[in-house]
């Protein structure tokens, strides 16, 4: 009886395994190394017979980040490549997982290799000014390149590895450093270049902008002129025509005050003038109204 017990829960055990909630496993035949009969996904007690195996996996999401790596641009120019991919065992293949790759670190050799292949051949395609300069037309091109990438690993890594890439990114770009100085160069000159068109823009716009400014102000004074030429010559006619009703009304009296307006203006405080008694200015000033004309 005590045989029987033993002999029945060492068959229990061998019969019995767990899966947690973060794995995925397989039953295999006549052992770990045999072939894959069932996959299991679902979390917690599962049957199998006892001269089967099973392997679990952990189904997590893994994140990883090889060496950075020189890749050649279409343009010629070398760039130092930082990239990093997010994966983990296709739940609903992990047999063919088991089967290529075995393990999570053959599977990141498998990784590394295809994302750095597919990353070499779409830089090779795209000029560096695509990758760094905000300028260029359509922006930078970093985002299609690398969703392009993810789509090509995610189907060479479902069919060949049972491996599902939930993402595929660069996480830096920079430059060797035996380039670094002539790139800056080049730059440097480039945004002199730009510089130095913008000042050229800036003034031919200056210039313009004067011209049209003294344009303007030259046809404000040329009107300015015009107007007041026309005033003062109404004027001037106004003032003609009220002398001449002045003079037709009394011209004696007239004749007076034009008199007194001329002394007016040759007489200043203090002068002295010396006049002979037939004077006609002495006259005028002695005989009243009249007294000038005679």
């Amino acid at each position: 009886m005590k045989r029987a017990l033993i002999g029945g829960g060492l068959l229990l055990l061998l019969s019995v395994y767990a899966v947690d909630v973060t794995q995925v496993a397989i039953v295999t035949a006549f052992g770990p190394t045999g072939r894959v009969v069932r996959r299991v996904v679902e979390p917690g007690l599962h049957l199998k017979w006892p001269w089967q195996g099973r392997r679990k996996f952990d189904r997590r999401v893994r994140l990883y980040s090889p060496r950075p790596s020189e890749c050649l641009t279409a343009d010629k120019k070398n760039l130092l490549v930082d990239w990093f991919v997010c994966w983990q065992i296709d739940p609903r293949d992990p047999a063919l997982f088991y089967r290529t790759v075995r393990t999570p670190l053959y599977a990141e050799l498998r990784l590394e290799e295809t994302v750095r292949g597919l990353l070499t051949a779409a830089l090779g395609r795209t000029a560096m000014e695509e990758l760094i300069n905000l300028e260029t037309a359509g922006g930078v091109k970093t985002a299609a390149l690398t969703d392009a990438v993810l789509a090509e690993t995610q189907q060479i890594a479902a069919t060949r590895y049972g491996i599902q890439v939930v993402d595929v990114r660069l996480r830096r770009i920079n430059l060797p450093e035996a380039n670094k100085q002539s790139v800056f160069d080049r730059m440097r000159a480039e945004r002199d270049r730009i510089a130095r068109k913008y000042r050229a823009e800036g003034e031919q716009e200056a210039r313009r902008i004067r011209a049209e400014a003294d344009r303007q102000k030259e046809e404000i004074l040329s009107a300015a002129y015009r107007d007041a030429e026309r005033i003062r010559g109404d004027g001037d006619a106004t003032a003609t025509r009220t002398y001449t009703a002045a003079h037709n009304a009394d011209p004696e009296f007239y004749k007076f005050t034009r008199s007194l307006e001329a002394y007016d203006k040759v007489f200043e405080k203090d002068t002295t003038v010396v006049l002979s008694a037939d004077s006609p200015l002495f006259k005028g000033l002695t005989a009243g109204p009249g007294g000038a004309a005679r």
